[in-house]
């Protein structure tokens, strides 16, 4: 049994783009940042959203599944979990900065 190589490796340190990317001003930190928060909070309220309808459906006697009812309420459960105990460490976070001295 024959072991064939790897190839050539080259580090992404080594690519020039890596840098630029790296090299990003505040604002622009603070705008990616914000638009990940707003995307991960709309796609909480999605997913509640959903979980709600598909339990108002199952509630009216609508033929929906309870299987899939069980799991939407477990996903937006998980989700709202996630989100508040990512939440609790960025305030605990800025709570750790702000004690420190300068």
């Amino acid at each position: 049994m024959a072991i064939e190589s790897i190839g050539n490796q080259t580090s992404i340190m080594a690519n020039p783009g890596y840098r630029n990317a790296l090299e990003t001003t505040p604002a622009q930190a603070s705008s990616s940042f914000s638009a990940w928060l707003n995307d991960a909070v709309g796609s909480l309220n999605e997913t509640r959203t959903a979980s709600e309808n598909m339990t108002t459906a199952m509630a009216r006697g609508e033929d929906v599944d309870l299987h899939q009812v069980m799991i939407a309420g477990q996903k937006a459960s998980v989700a709202l979990e996630t989100t508040v105990e990512v939440r609790n460490k960025a305030i605990e976070a800025y709570q750790e900065i702000m004690r420190m001295q300068v």
